[in-house]
């Protein structure tokens, strides 16, 4: 193994990055991250992290300045002997996948990539974007090794899962594979090797699956609600002591920067008949209007809403591809007024919890934060999550 490795990780300032950079870095690697916001790259460089991410910022603090670094300076690639690219692949408006912004991403800093290096792709890609990269590669900078190792943590625990989850290394070439899994030993206990477009693929059935799963449950409750039926009471029941169950979820907001776009990749892969995630998509997407129409008997012309909780998940302050924006949007045609507040989060929707709980004539509790197990709302709840006990019905 190289004793201390040179590693750049491009775009490493976000949610993708800057996890793995600090965990490389307290495993005796020289880090230099890559990114062109340059405010990121200031607050980086001062040990402070914008986002939640458990552990991060600690450890930057204690590495940033030492063997990790952070520039807006494409020159930082130069001298790596690897460079992690955590530019995915996103969709455009009309759910197909842009390949060409990866490409475009890498065109841009190619006189700065040098013949010897390991080329990885971190975020999510299309199938067949890696064999597309290498090809581009052979073309426009030869001699560069492309690999595909998809990160496969959960947003918040990206420090801790890094170093205790399987990898997955994907190499163009076997010379490729055995470079990525000798990088990624230093951090993770087991390696799987696959090839690219198996990983590719691995990556996206990871994100579909949960995005389905979370479509069962979203439609089981909608089922229930149309019915006067309170699907957390039957959650409880069928899942409690019965195994078989145990991976039913409660209901909820499916939502986040990647199950959605993820599962539409999907669809685009297989010719558009990628039926069950697009039935998936039209139950999860259709979930704020299940939830607002739950709170029509109210009378809600001259009512006011409050929406509890902005993040996409639970304990966390992303509010990318949140779906309680689309709760507000729903509520904004049907109510006077809504009231948005997040124990996380801040935006300009912003109203303290207090303020929500006390000119509320109703709640939508539309993010399962821990904190809000404790609320006692008088006004009439709705609750899909369940959070406080009393059933997901209006109550």
């Amino acid at each position: 193994m190289n004793p201390q490795p040179k590693i750049a990780i491009l775009g490493g300032c976000g949610h993708v990055g800057l996890p793995l950079a600090v965990t490389f870095a307290a495993k005796d690697c020289d880090v230099t991250i890559v990114d062109i916001d340059e405010k990121a790259v200031a607050r980086t460089n001062e040990g402070r992290v914008a986002f939640m991410e458990r552990g991060t910022e600690e450890l930057l603090r204690k590495f940033i300045g030492k063997n990790l670094r952070a520039t807006a300076s494409p020159e930082g690639l130069r001298q790596a002997d690897t460079v992690v690219c955590v530019v995915g692949t996103p969709i455009d408006e009309h759910l197909n996948p842009q390949v060409g912004k990866l490409l475009q991403a890498v065109g841009q800093i190619k006189a700065h990539l040098r013949s010897g290096q390991l080329f990885v792709l971190r975020s999510t890609v299309y199938p067949g974007a890696t064999a597309l990269l290498d090809r581009w590669f052979r073309e426009n900078a030869p001699g560069i090794d492309v690999a595909f190792c998809p990160e496969r943590v959960a947003q918040g625990y990206a420090v801790e899962e890094i170093q205790n989850l399987p990898q997955i290394v994907a190499g163009v070439t076997p010379r490729a594979a055995a470079r990525a899994r000798e990088l990624f030993s230093r951090v993770a206990p087991e390696i799987i090797e696959l090839t690219p477009v198996e990983a590719e693929l691995g990556k996206l059935f990871c994100n579909a699956w949960r995005y389905v799963t979370f479509a069962i449950a979203n439609q089981f409750y909608s089922l229930c609600a149309a019915n006067g039926i309170d699907y957390a009471r039957v959650h409880a029941g069928i899942t409690r002591g019965y195994p078989r169950m145990r991976g039913l979820p409660t209901a909820g907001l499916a939502a986040g920067p990647c199950l959605f776009k993820d599962t539409m990749q999907l669809a685009a892969y297989y010719n558009n008949d990628f039926s069950l995630g697009q039935s998936a998509m039209l139950v999860n997407e259709g979930f704020p209007r299940v939830l607002v129409d739950q709170l029509k008997p109210l009378g809600l012309a001259d009512k006011t809403v409050g929406v509890v909780g902005m993040a996409f998940k639970g304990d966390d302050d992303d509010t990318r591809e949140s779906l309680a924006f689309k709760v507000k949007k729903v509520l904004e045609l049907e109510c006077k007024k809504v009231l948005c507040t997040d124990e996380f989060a801040r935006g300009p929707w912003y109203v303290p919890l207090e303020k929500v709980l006390a000119e509320s004539d109703a709640l939508i509790i539309a993010a399962p934060h821990t904190s809000y197990r404790k609320l006692d709302p008088k006004q009439p709840t709705l609750d899909p999550w369940n959070l406080l006990g009393r059933g997901g019905l209006l109550k």
